[in-house]
């Protein structure tokens, strides 16, 4: 169930305009702006098929910052860092279970990483390509999401935005199922991944 969720998502923040703020340098001179994704009033959430219903959770520990130019969304960046054992499913057995060797072990491996590759921008969408790590493995995987809009006043700034994608957990080695009587497995492979994301400017 590891809805990996990616959090990386979270990538779609990216991007907002306003007035300067804390800058961080950048390749072939000028600076950018730095958000800080608030965790508080943003969620990181995800869906499995078990059986013939789903099963849902989040992930309650994690930071990550978003590095954009003000009108120049598209050259946006986005550097996210779950602890995987802060997966909760509100069940804590389950959790248990998930925090094994079996799906995220996260004694061996207590983070997921997500770093955005490239952004694409198209009104107030956004498509958020880049590479999640989880459970020692990198894979590529787009976010789709909407801005939602950006705080005019403050300080400090805020913006927000959601997203969601959809992955095979199968691609990141969760490989432990079970197969059920009458045939079928007790869970499915896809996992849907839900972001809501609110991010402070120069915080």
């Amino acid at each position: 169930m590891l809805a990996i969720a990616l959090l990386a998502a979270l990538g779609a923040a990216v991007l907002v305009s306003g007035s300067p703020p804390a800058r961080a340098p950048r390749a072939g001179g000028g600076a950018a702006t730095i958000w800080t994704i608030d965790p508080a009033h943003s969620a990181i959430s995800f869906r499995i098929r078990h059986l013939m219903s789903h099963v849902s959770g989040s992930f309650t520990q994690w930071k990550g910052t978003i590095t954009a130019d003000s009108g120049a969304w598209e050259h946006g960046s986005v550097s996210v860092t779950i602890k995987t054992a802060s997966i909760d499913t509100r069940n804590g057995r389950r959790d248990a279970d998930l925090r094994s060797s079996d799906f995220f072990d996260a004694a061996k491996y207590p983070v997921l990483t997500f770093t955005s590759t490239s952004v694409q921008v198209s009104g107030d969408q956004l498509w958020i390509n880049g590479d999640l790590t989880m459970k020692g493995v990198t894979r590529p995987v787009v976010l789709e999401g909407e801005m939602l809009g950006v705080q005019a006043g403050g300080p400090p700034q805020r913006v927000g935005f959601h997203a969601a994608t959809r992955i095979n957990r199968l691609d990141w080695g969760i490989t432990w199922n079970r197969a059920v009587e009458g045939g079928g497995a007790l869970l499915g492979d896809d996992v849907e991944i839900d972001l809501s994301v609110e991010a402070t400017r120069g915080s």
